[in-house]
């Protein structure tokens, strides 16, 4: 359950801020869902905006490509422990071309890093000079 309202479609058209984050999310997205993440934030329309604009400026065009975002997206929520982005990020990423057998592949690669990841916290091995950048003068 959430902690706070979740705006539905008449109160977000009541407000001009909102409804007009609704209406590019709508817009950018080509579809008229807008999911409950985005019905919180109408709660704080500064932070819905700020939320909205930032986002859309990272997922959007870029040198990586949009499914590669959608499972560095997938990959940092399951490493926050975020049910809602794991699923909202699946669906995105099923959209962009996610197959099932790349999603078992990355979920391998995502178990196998947070493996290894514990292994060297544990053993708080230390990085090889070879891995790390070196500062210009």
């Amino acid at each position: 359950m959430a902690t706070l309202k979740l705006w539905n479609d008449p109160e977000a058209e009541a407000d001009p801020r909102v409804r007009a984050v609704f209406a590019d999310i709508r817009a950018t997205r080509g579809s008229d869902f807008v999911n409950n993440f985005w019905r919180g934030l109408a709660n704080d329309p500064a932070l819905l905006e700020r939320t909205w604009s930032t986002l859309k400026a990272v997922m959007g065009p870029g040198t990586l490509d949009p499914l590669t975002k959608e499972l560095v997206y997938i990959a940092v929520s399951i490493a926050n422990g975020c049910p809602y982005c794991i699923h909202s990020h699946t669906a995105a990423a099923r959209a962009k071309g996610l197959t099932a057998e790349q999603h078992g592949e990355f979920l391998a690669v995502v178990g196998m890093a947070n493996q290894t990841n514990a292994l060297v916290n544990g053993m708080q091995i230390p990085v090889d000079p070879a891995f790390k950048v070196e500062e210009g003068p």
